[in-house]
């Protein structure tokens, strides 16, 4: 049902260079480039990640209890994704690993803020693959 989602930056500049080392880690890469707002993601008929500068003019800031969910087909791109974000500046706000029970439908997620104060949470659903 999810078409695109988007977070606020006040440097769009500066969070393209973020998202593009970052998705590019797990081969994602970006589909779209305008003045105010740019998108990632594996085709054109697939959701979509954008960060754009706020419409009303006013600073982007992080929003309260919000966060984006990015679904992973593995661990190993759970644990890709986090390594890479806090190598590119974003900061760690829960290590990769299984929430709750393991098993056929563990939910295993990492969860980082990237450099606009944004949570951005990386899962995967399933066992691990003998990690």
């Amino acid at each position: 049902m999810i078409g695109y989602t988007t977070v606020g930056t006040n440097d769009l500049q500066r969070a393209m260079a973020f998202y593009d080392a970052l998705f590019g880690s797990v081969g994602i890469m970006r589909l779209l480039e305008l003045p105010q707002l740019a998108a990632w993601g594996v085709s054109w008929d697939k959701p979509m990640f954008g960060v754009a500068k706020p419409f009303d003019g006013r600073p982007a800031a992080p929003g309260n209890g919000v966060m984006v969910a990015l679904g992973q087909r593995t661990r190993a791109k759970v644990r890709t994704l986090h390594a890479k974000a806090l190598e590119m500046g974003g900061t760690d706000e829960g290590a990769p690993g299984v929430r709750g029970a393991d098993g056929s439908q563990a939910f295993y997620a990492a969860y980082v803020r990237d450099l606009d104060g944004n949570k951005l949470c990386f899962y995967s659903v399933g066992p691990g693959e003998g990690d």
